[in-house]
């Protein structure tokens, strides 16, 4: 059984609380306590909020904003919502990358690289063209992109080790219980997502995000030769760019 954490609070619903706040510039929720342990295993869920308020954005847009403001209005949305946390994260390591030997101390360095603004540019242009190639079929990809991108660091966290001796991000593996434990919040959002597909109808959960999400990480780690703060960023907007764009290349194949 879990333990309570403050008085009614149990530990899962305070380190729901902190995901929320940690991985989103949302507001806190009154009356529930913070707490910053376990929070990784919430990403997956909190991308789902995330990629459903630039869905909701995307369909009360529809008909009235043209296309192409409707993908730049929504990559500004999603950098905003996230306070740029990932983006941060994702610049850093293609830093890194960059600088062979001298990767964590050039992803350590605050100032930004020519490989870092490149990185940028190519996610905003794989996403721009993801969401280009969808149209009104949008929302559900963004939804699930978000997810599957949350789920990437998960991966890492579980397949390599953190790289940093004081990294920020170093808690997670602190209080890492296994992979197992760590997805079985998603993986309950999936088995929910599944049953309401199978009663109600509708479009059924797209899997084709777990594409990036294992190969994301995977290709990081081993050219990095492990994983930190920085990368698990990277791995969420790779993951989730490319998502986004395997669903629009999807959807364009197949009504070819």
């Amino acid at each position: 059984m879990p333990k309570p954490f403050s008085g009614w609070i149990p530990g899962w619903l305070a380190d729901l609380a902190g995901a929320w706040v940690f991985y989103s510039v949302l507001p806190a929720w009154p009356g529930v306590p913070l707490r910053f342990e376990r929070i990784a295993r919430f990403g997956p869920l909190i991308g789902l909020v995330l990629g459903g308020l630039q869905a909701l954005f995307w369909g009360l847009s529809a008909g009235w904003l043209p296309l192409g403001a409707q993908v730049a209005v929504v990559l500004a949305l999603g950098l905003n919502l996230t306070g740029g946390l990932h983006v941060d994260g994702a610049m850093d390591t293609a830093d890194g990358l960059g600088a062979g030997p001298r990767a964590l101390e050039a992803m350590a360095d605050s100032r930004v690289g020519a490989s870092g603004v490149q990185a940028l540019a190519v996610l905003l242009l794989l996403r721009a063209a993801g969401l280009l190639c969808l149209a009104a079929a949008a929302p559900p990809a963004l939804l699930w992109a978000a997810f599957w991108g949350r789920v990437a660091p998960l991966v890492a966290i579980q397949w390599f080790p953190y790289l940093r001796k004081q990294g920020s991000a170093g808690f997670h593996r602190q209080h890492w219980r296994g992979l197992a434990a760590e997805l079985a919040p998603a993986l309950l959002v999936l088995l929910l997502a599944l049953v309401l597909w199978g009663w109600l109808g509708g479009s059924p959960p797209q899997v084709i995000g777990l594409v990036p999400a294992l190969l994301v990480p995977l290709w990081l780690g081993r050219r990095l030769g492990g994983h930190s703060g920085d990368s698990y960023g990277a791995c969420v907007e790779w993951a989730e760019s490319l998502a986004l764009l395997l669903s629009g290349l999807g959807l364009r194949l197949l009504a070819a």
